[in-house]
């Protein structure tokens, strides 16, 4: 709706991750150069965490944009709580690999000869696994051991683990020092800052080309950054309130208070949450009292985080399963059409 009353040519604040919004804060930047150092090193394990909405999954998505396709093969998998037997079968599916057997020596051998055949045409296979905390131990040590196929001592899988932060004391558990001793780098991406969360929200809507409308004043930014922690996901969730509000009220500049009162809609509509007089009382509350504790308007956006992950993760897992489905039929009607 307001894309239209603010000329623009689309949505600023998507919730998916895109890579052409890619932006590059300092955090950012430093670890996109972690993995395009992963990438040339050719071998091992880059791990990558971050909190929930940090911009893991952009970065992730940005990197593999900018390959060059004729030299690179990737494949991704999103892990929702994935065991050893499971995980080798969604790495296969995110290749585009047919499984004829549904046994762990068929997956592997059907995996090794996609990165064999891979290798042959002088393309090197990357793997991302997102939110990798979610997988077992025993899951892991197989992704170890995928990275153990070579030819003529050069590996065939590299893989990229982005986690959540509890996926950092997951990798020191003793039973990981094998996989530990193979990652090559590793970064905590964090939040970003003040200044930081202007420029973003300003280069996410030039990309989509406004030019100065709507404006934000200062103080609105303040809120935004208070407000969210400069966590990206909350920032986008939060101006997309506050542009909707923007236009159905025909304002052009936004200020402090509008982004108090869509702050107090999100957080209406969450429903359970009854937060102090002094913080946020009621819809189009403006009456914040300055320096105060943003803990509770953090939790409101860790209930939205949560909520779009595990969303996202259902999402993906399901479409792995079913386009493995579709190669296993494709599988079994070429055996039957050979015998006949």
């Amino acid at each position: 709706m307001y894309r239209q009353f603010y000329k623009l040519t689309g949505s600023p604040f998507q919730l998916s991750p895109d890579p052409e919004f890619f932006f590059g804060s300092r955090g950012h930047k430093r670890a996109l150069a972690y993995l395009q150092y992963g990438v040339q090193q050719g071998e091992g394990f880059i791990a990558i965490t971050g909190d929930i909405g940090a911009g893991k999954t952009t970065l992730a998505r940005s990197l593999l944009a900018h390959l060059d396709t004729s030299k690179y093969v990737a494949g991704q998998v999103v892990s929702t709580q994935m065991d050893a037997g499971d995980v080798l079968r969604s790495v296969a599916a995110s290749f585009g690999v047919t499984i004829k057997g549904r046994d762990k020596a068929s997956i592997l051998f059907a995996i090794e000869g996609f990165l064999t055949m891979a290798a042959m045409q002088r393309r090197r296979a990357l793997l991302i696994v997102d939110e990798a905390q979610n997988l077992t131990l025993r899951a892991l040590e197989e992704l170890r051991m995928l990275s153990n196929f070579q030819v003529e001592n050069r590996a065939l899988l590299q893989s990229f683990l982005i986690g959540q932060p509890q996926l950092r004391p997951i990798l020191q558990r003793p039973e990981l020092q094998q996989l530990r001793q193979r990652i090559i780098a590793s970064y905590h991406l964090g939040p970003i800052d003040r200044e930081e969360t202007q420029a973003y929200v300003e280069h996410r809507l030039k990309h989509v080309g406004s030019n100065g409308d709507p404006r934000f004043e200062p103080a609105a930014f303040d809120e935004i950054f208070r407000i969210t922690h400069g966590i990206p996901r909350r920032i986008n969730t939060l101006c997309n309130r506050v542009l909707l509000a923007g236009s159905l009220a025909d304002k052009h500049v936004l200020d402090g208070s509008d982004v108090l009162s869509a702050a107090a809609e999100i957080e209406e509509e969450l429903g359970g949450y009854v937060p102090p007089p002094d913080v946020m009382p009621t819809r189009g509350a403006v009456h914040q009292r300055r320096g105060a504790e943003p803990a509770e308007e953090s939790a409101i956006f860790s209930q939205l985080d949560a909520r779009l992950t595990r969303v996202e993760s259902t999402v993906s897992a399901t479409a792995n399963a079913v386009r493995q489905m579709v190669r296993d039929v494709r599988g079994e009607k070429d055996e039957l059409e050979t015998v006949r």
